[in-house]
């Protein structure tokens, strides 16, 4: 598996990233992921849709809890075409318990603590921590990679404007 350092970095510290780079025109990569009811959730699941992929650490810390709860206000006034994926190493039952607490409705949580899936096809898992890097991506209705941003800090927020306007340019 390839490995890549130097390009996110927690508390300043470097960390290792496991997969392959990806990029603006590249496929989606399909993943296996769990709902919070542990039923399978691939990006083929999706098919025919926009799809946000919020990638975050750990849904309990605090950028992370505001990274998804951010994504869920937006999701209100957005497209049902258009799907918004909070990713995330938590296990499925602490990611529902989570948006009951949070009230997140919009936006589904699916976790990929089994076989970081998501976190190897997309490059962002990380080698130190198995925790997925933070990063936005946004994938168009024909599977294709329109928008990336893996932040370089693991505790800053991302650009959420650029990420929902790649978005609804696709409608």
């Amino acid at each position: 598996m390839e490995e890549r350092t130097g390009m996110v970095t927690f508390k300043g510290a470097p960390l290792t990233l496991l997969g392959p780079r990806i990029k603006v025109g590249d496929p989606a990569p399909d993943f296996s992921a769990l709902a919070n009811d542990l039923s399978p959730v691939a990006l083929s699941d999706y098919e025919g849709k926009v799809v946000i992929l919020s990638s975050v650490p750990s849904l309990d810390t605090p950028v992370c809890d505001s990274q998804t709860r951010r994504f869920n206000e937006e999701a209100a006034a957005l497209s049902d075409d258009i799907v918004i994926l909070t990713v995330s190493m938590d296990l499925p039952f602490a990611q529902k318990r989570w948006c009951a607490a949070a009230g997140i409705d919009k936006v589904q949580t699916i976790s990929d603590h089994r076989d970081a899936s998501f976190g190897r096809a997309y490059g962002l898992l990380v080698k130190e921590l198995r925790l997925l890097a933070r990063a936005v991506i946004v994938v168009d209705k024909a599977g294709d990679i329109v928008y990336a941003q893996i932040v370089d800090e693991i505790g800053k927020a991302p650009d959420y404007a650029p990420a929902i306007a790649a978005a609804k340019k696709l409608l």
